[in-house]
């Protein structure tokens, strides 16, 4: 197995101005495992209720399902309506059901995934599955402000452990107390710092924010990307930082889920390349948003459900046209 996420699978309720989805399949390793089978082949690790029924959801996209636990009970169940911007959202109601007590259990073919995502769970959870784990060659962290504010020190300990960090703008103010989001990411990118690095890591700290300019990426560089919605996103990286604008779009009609489809796109991408130098780092922050992009066209996870490998493509070479320029 080549990517693993470990995360929810959930059924939403949501209300935006466009519209709105009752019931409808959501939770953070459903989007990502969606955006990602259109690079590579994931696994997932995630509890359900006996109410589940979209297990055909996942395998006609060639999802690994094997590790998705079964359980006596409901499904995770949450419910969000958003305000006409789209920016902020109220939270309805969240059942966690099964999920209250998930444990996340690694087969043995899990155990051996070259990149592994830690979706938005417990930090104490998200150690556990570290912990299990073989020798990955690429981790990837998700977080929000609940275990920001609620649950630091885990989140701290596991942040030493894992090679890249995706959170939005406000959780990176919050996990830094920066307000500038240059200062913000050096201060995470400190955290993410082992205190005794092995003698290949020294050297490696984060005493100057990045310049601008390329660079190869070593096992042990840490890196963190901001992601800033219609704004796009800030990738920051020890001498390096890359940033990209969000892809404009006519209709947005619902960001759940846009988040996790960008970090699905990302390692999907990483795991079908095998490479996590920065210039393919770079590559896969425009697979992933791609991915997010297309997400946000309709409520829940119907559009990432609807769209083919050539709409991809097509709008992998709208992001180089207009991105690109000459000095």
């Amino acid at each position: 197995m080549k990517l693993l996420i470990v995360g929810s699978v959930a059924y939403d309720s949501i209300k935006t101005p466009f519209g709105k989805a009752n019931k409808t399949l959501g939770g953070s390793a459903t989007y990502f495992s969606l955006a990602a089978s259109f690079f590579t082949k994931p696994s997932l690790v995630a509890v359900v209720g006996q109410d589940f029924k979209d297990e055909e959801v996942f395998k006609r996209l060639g999802i690994n399902i094997s590790g998705l636990e079964k359980q006596p009970g409901k499904t995770f169940a949450w419910g969000g309506e958003y305000s006409f911007d789209l920016n902020s959202r109220k939270t309805l109601f969240t059942h966690l059901n099964v999920f209250e007590n998930f444990k996340p259990k690694l087969s043995s073919d899990h155990k051996k995934s070259k990149f592994v995502f830690l979706g938005n769970i417990h930090p104490s959870l998200q150690l556990d599955v570290l912990k299990q784990v073989n020798a990955p060659k690429f981790v990837g962290l998700d977080t929000m402000n609940l275990w920001i504010e609620k649950t630091l020190k885990d989140l701290k300990t596991v942040l030493k452990k894992v090679d890249i960090l995706i959170i939005n703008d406000s959780e990176a103010r919050e996990l830094s107390r920066e307000h500038n989001l240059l200062k913000g990411a050096k201060k995470i990118l400190s955290l993410m710092q082992s205190p005794s690095p092995s003698p290949s890591h020294q050297g490696r700290g984060t005493k100057n924010i990045p310049s601008p300019r390329g660079g190869g990426l070593g096992r042990g560089e840490k890196i963190v990307i901001i992601k800033r919605g219609e704004f796009g996103l800030l990738m920051f990286q020890k001498g390096n930082i890359f940033h990209l604008p969000g892809y404009p779009l006519e209709d947005v009609v619902d960001p759940t889920g846009a988040g996790d489809s960008f970090a699905g796109g990302f390692f999907g991408y990483l795991a079908k390349t095998d490479d996590i130098s920065w210039p393919n780092l770079k590559k896969a922050c425009v697979a992933g948003s791609v991915m997010a992009s297309f997400c946000v066209e309709k409520l829940g996870t119907k559009r990432l459900l609807e769209i083919k490998s050539l709409d991809i493509t097509q709008r992998l070479k709208d992001f180089k046209t207009l991105t690109h320029f000459e000095i």
